[in-house]
């Protein structure tokens, strides 16, 4: 085994088999091909290469007539794969048509054909995550309308903060992953972008010609990318940025994933990781049921961060036609592209399954005995009394309450002669201690999320 990717037991954790075909030889020789294909059609209608040429040449750009093996073997031999596939091109064109596979390739370079390979991958790779987006989008739109208004403890440096809603926790994904929709809309057209400029990307074999431009123009159209301003050979801030973007979506990934596993304690038990039987179950201990669909989550996002760094390294390449730091993009692309849609995959199924329990999160509001709204009382104290006067004398009460439960947040401030001399009522007390009450702008918030959502999508 050389990569999570190629097991046969765990290629469906930490990959999927759509991102792993787009990485695969096969994929990438065929866009190896559809570049040749597309170069020789649009020089024979400029007039540069016989039109017999195009037409026999595009005969032989298919993969089931090329010989991986061989492939396999030149490469290692020669360190490139574009040469042994080109040589393998002209003798298949020339077996049928003598001297007219001597027109393949005119005027590329091997960089052309590869990074144009590359961009139709990472093009490919973008659909797979932008369907994911959008199935995760709808998903944590779904959570936080149904739970906009189920009150649950908020947690500040892992304690116990003020109440909140579950939707307005669940919004607040729904937001983010809004705007890696968003990001990536503004990067593909930046991404996208075909790449042939020859030796050091001056066209200068074809300058002669008149129509140099006119045929990167038309490669470019033949195959769905933009037209580049320059060449950018050695200029890899595109593929470093989408490196950055998959870090970013997987990192969101990772954040939920954590609230997950801390809510799926033992002792907190606010919500479950879809069931299905034996699922995350021990060898050891029958009880468990641990949050294996976050655990990987959190493992391929910490992976993609430490791999998408690698591309940065990749951009600090030398002069024109770089010597090492090109090849770090093969290395951690395919990786770094098969993980992020896997994590995708987990964080949608984690989603569309989450079991979320109202009644724990209600208990857990009160294990602090009514606390949890200090600052709710602190507040309307405040106004009659000073807000550090008041933070000063609910924090007295609160550590009392901490040392001796058997007496609630609210009945101590009954009993306490500065509360009830300050002019607010036992009734307003009780309403102030009800955690329900102070989840403040909560469903607002979720609902200015979801209409936001729906607008721009």
């Amino acid at each position: 085994m050389t990569a999570v990717s190629d097991s046969l037991v765990f290629r469906n954790l930490f990959s999927t088999q759509k991102s792993a075909e787009i990485w695969g030889d096969q994929q990438r020789t065929r866009y190896y091909l559809q570049f040749e294909a597309a170069l020789a059609r649009v020089q024979a209608r400029l007039g540069l290469i016989p039109k017999e040429a195009a037409e026999a040449i595009n005969k032989k750009c298919h993969l089931e007539l090329i010989d991986i093996e061989e492939l396999g073997e030149e490469t290692k031999r020669i360190g490139y794969p574009v040469l042994p596939l080109v040589k393998q091109l002209v003798r298949l064109v020339n077996k049928d048509a003598e001297g007219l596979g001597e027109w393949a390739h005119w005027g590329a370079t091997t960089q052309d054909v590869t990074d144009t390979a590359t961009v139709l991958q990472l093009r490919d790779t973008c659909a797979l995550v932008s369907e994911a987006l959008d199935g995760i989008i709808k998903a944590s739109e779904e959570l936080s309308l149904k739970y906009k208004s189920t009150p649950m403890a908020a947690r500040s440096n892992l304690q116990q903060a003020v109440p909140m809603t579950f939707g307005f926790k669940m919004a607040r994904l729904l937001a983010t992953f809004k705007r890696h929709r968003e990001r990536l809309g503004e990067i593909l057209p930046r991404l996208l972008v075909l790449e042939f400029g020859g030796a050091v990307g001056t066209l200068a074999t074809l300058a002669d010609t008149g129509v140099a431009l006119q045929v990167q123009e038309g490669v470019a159209q033949e195959l769905g990318l933009a037209v580049p301003e320059i060449a950018w050979h050695t200029e890899r801030d595109r593929i470093a940025e989408i490196g950055s973007f998959f870090a970013l979506v997987t990192g969101t990934c990772a954040k939920f994933a954590m609230d997950v596993k801390l809510m799926m304690q033992t002792e907190v038990n606010e919500v479950s990781e879809p069931y299905a039987p034996h699922r995350g179950s021990s060898s050891t201990m029958p009880q468990k049921r641990n949050p294996i669909s976050s655990a990987y989550i959190t493992a391929i996002a910490s992976t993609v961060r430490q791999l998408s760094a690698a591309l940065f390294d990749a951009m600090v390449e030398d002069h024109e036609r770089s010597t090492g730091p090109w090849e770090i993009e093969w290395i951690v692309l395919p990786q770094i592209s098969t993980l992020t849609h896997s994590a995708l995959n987990h964080t949608l199924d984690l989603l569309r399954g989450l079991e979320v329990h109202p009644e724990n999160m209600r208990r857990n509001l009160d294990i602090t005995n009514g606390a949890i709204v200090s600052e709710a009382v602190m507040m309307a104290l405040g106004r009659s009394i000073g807000r550090q006067v008041a933070h000063d004398l609910i924090y007295d009460i609160c550590q009392e309450a901490a040392k001796d439960p058997t007496r609630s947040f609210f009945e101590r401030l009954v009993e306490n002669s500065t509360v009830m001399s300050s002019g607010i009522s036992k009734e307003e007390l009780e309403r102030l201690c009800n955690p329900a009450n102070y989840v403040g702008l909560s469903e607002e918030m979720v609902l200015r999320v979801v209409r936001e959502n729906n607008f721009r999508g």
